[in-house]
């Protein structure tokens, strides 16, 4: 993300990259993830594919998938490479754990259902075909949208104060 950018300017370039993404995805867990690799070139093409059922874990209503694609962004950037490496693992979580906090205080919840049902009033079966259509009349993509920015906006935030010179 160009440093010229106003925060506001930063916050509509990407709103637009995700909704642009997520017209084509379907998917909140892919959209999320996939504008954090592009913005900062995570090299994580694979984890792209893995991110494919994580939807609210197979659209069962549990972790929110903006959520899951951004903790895989964060951890690419803070996590470890080798399993014996503690200190790599301890300092991963501060991040993490800022950031799941962070959207928690901002939507009421880390969980698809409850996010459905603080911004539309009810929960949604995205299983089931029928309520997928009552969930897209109820404006679900977009308010979908409005979270997955947010969630990508926080990370991005996380992302470059890794990045900034001490």
């Amino acid at each position: 993300m160009a440093d010229t950018f106003s925060q506001e300017d930063r916050f509509e370039a990407l709103s637009q990259k995700i909704n642009a993404t997520l017209d084509i995805s379907k998917n909140c867990a892919q959209t999320s993830y996939s504008v954090l690799d592009q913005e900062f070139d995570l090299e994580g093409g694979k984890i792209l594919k893995a991110l494919t059922p994580f939807p609210g874990i197979a659209l069962r209503g549990e972790t929110c998938g903006a959520v899951i694609g951004c903790l895989m962004a964060i951890g690419l950037v803070y996590g470890r490479d080798d399993l014996s490496d503690w200190k790599g693992y301890l300092s991963s979580l501060p991040p993490s754990r800022r950031f799941c906090r962070r959207f928690e205080e901002e939507h009421g919840s880390t969980a698809c259902a409850a996010l459905l049902e603080i911004n539309l009033g009810r929960t949604y079966d995205l299983a089931n075909r029928v309520e997928a259509l009552k969930y897209a009349v109820a404006g679900g993509k977009k308010t979908c949208g409005r979270i997955i920015t947010s969630a990508v906006y926080m990370a991005a935030e996380i992302i470059m104060k890794r990045n900034e010179p001490n």
